[in-house]
């Protein structure tokens, strides 16, 4: 088996949360022999790649949020990770049968309990949260179209994007109205987390 490194120390979380992801870490590491979680060649670098970037957003989830949603959560980036990290509430949204059973048994293992629909997103039936998140799912104007379905009117998404999130963002503003506040990655120098709210269709909005 692959060793997988240990968590860099200047994250900043606490023992409970170290050990909770080392446990994720652990069971992702067995079960990506059997079905692809993540690429072979991210291995050696799970916990930069994947697991400190989906980190990120554990600081910009509101204490004791009355629910999130992750959407195509696959290997758990960054739903299952936000759940070891935080108190919230946390709904992972994933179709494939595999990875949903890998999310159960993870949550399982990590102590963290979390909702698991194993749904494609149009069909999926989740009260709406006040957080959605999504990493390395679709671009943004799909995201928000599935999204808007989960959110809560005052809610918020937090979207991990790369170097394309300009183009995204300006691909959006042609059918979505929303207050956006770019944070920039702490784990990759072009990526960036899309912090967006006020969200409405155009139409809507102009309908006013």
């Amino acid at each position: 088996m692959t060793a997988v490194p240990t968590l860099p120390s200047d994250l900043g979380v606490s023992r409970e949360t170290h050990e909770r992801l080392e446990r994720y870490a652990d069971i992702l590491l067995r079960w990506n022999q059997k079905i692809n979680l993540v690429s072979p060649h991210d291995l050696p670098h799970l916990w930069s790649r994947h697991i400190a970037d989906s980190l990120q957003l554990a600081a910009l989830i509101p204490a004791g949020a009355p629910g999130l949603v992750d959407m195509g959560s696959g290997g758990g980036f960054p739903g299952l990770v936000i759940a070891c990290a935080t108190d919230a509430r946390v709904t992972l949204i994933e179709s494939d049968q595999r990875k949903a059973a890998f999310l159960r048994e993870a949550a399982r293992v990590a102590g963290v309990q979390v909702r698991v629909c194993a749904q494609r997103l149009e069909q999926a039936d989740v009260p709406p949260a006040l957080v959605v998140t999504a990493r390395a799912l679709a671009p943004l104007p799909l995201l928000l179209e599935w999204g808007a379905r989960f959110l809560r009117p005052d809610g918020v998404c937090l979207f991990l994007k790369g170097r394309n999130a300009a183009e995204e963002l300006a691909a959006a503003h042609a059918g979505w109205h929303m207050a956006v506040n770019r944070i920039p990655s702490r784990t990759n120098a072009d990526g960036v987390i899309l912090e967006l709210s006020d969200i409405r269709r155009v139409r809507d909005h102009n309908n006013e």
